[in-house]
């Protein structure tokens, strides 16, 4: 697979692939949308964090295409891992019309987040998932809460769950979508992070997260 990935023109067909099967999955699953007013705030409001656990991802770019529907104009950014699996799925979100930003809580992270708050400084939305790329599993690194400490912008806490998947034996237990199923997508209201004690957020944003998921099984 790494020397696959080597190949620019391997990972270019992979990544058109991935970005197909997921406008697959979008339109084929009967999505359920759990938190509507906080998807219209995505789809009409200002500049937010999107914030999801890294088991969600494949999941995730449905909820910018549903934005899209609802008329968001805004663009968007995902911060993705400088390894090759990271910049294979950045590749692919480029052709769903989502930008990327490089950099992780392990590799590249201080650069990540510079990136991160200049995108939001301009108007975009941004993504990450903030148990990732390594875990531990659903517990956040510290960047997402000073993110939000330093842009001034919302997190808005989101998950998913489908009830036809298939759940990878990896450290995150990332679940991939099958098409033709039932899913669930989760909003939960915004959580707002002040700049001074900005750590004392992380616990609430677990919290939030986890709830987010719970409801999308809970919905299905």
């Amino acid at each position: 697979m790494k020397k696959t990935l080597q190949s620019a023109a391997a990972r270019a067909a992979l990544a058109w692939t991935a970005a197909r099967y997921v406008q697959l999955v979008a339109h084929s699953v009967r999505w359920r949308i759990e938190g509507e007013a906080q998807l219209q705030l995505l789809a009409n409001g200002p500049p937010v964090i999107v914030a999801f656990w890294h088991e969600a991802l494949p999941a995730m770019p449905v909820l910018w295409l549903r934005a899209k529907r609802l008329g968001m104009t805004r663009p968007a950014v995902v911060l993705a891992s400088r390894h090759r699996d990271g910049q294979l799925i950045g590749d692919a979100v480029r052709r769903l019309g989502i930008g990327l930003v490089s950099g992780s809580s392990s590799r590249g992270g201080a650069a990540g987040l510079r990136g991160l708050l200049k995108a939001l400084s301009n108007g975009a939305h941004a993504g990450l998932t903030p148990d990732g790329p390594r875990g531990p599993r659903r517990v956040s690194a510290p960047g997402i809460a000073q993110l939000a400490a330093l842009s001034g912008c919302a997190i808005l806490p989101c998950g998913a769950a489908v009830s036809r998947g298939r759940t990878l034996s990896s450290w995150d237990r990332m679940r991939f979508p099958l098409p033709f199923g039932h899913g669930v997508l989760v909003c939960g209201p915004p959580i707002t992070v002040l700049r001074q004690g900005w750590q004392d957020a992380l616990p609430e944003i677990d919290r939030a997260l986890n709830a987010a998921m719970d409801r999308a099984v809970a919905a299905l």
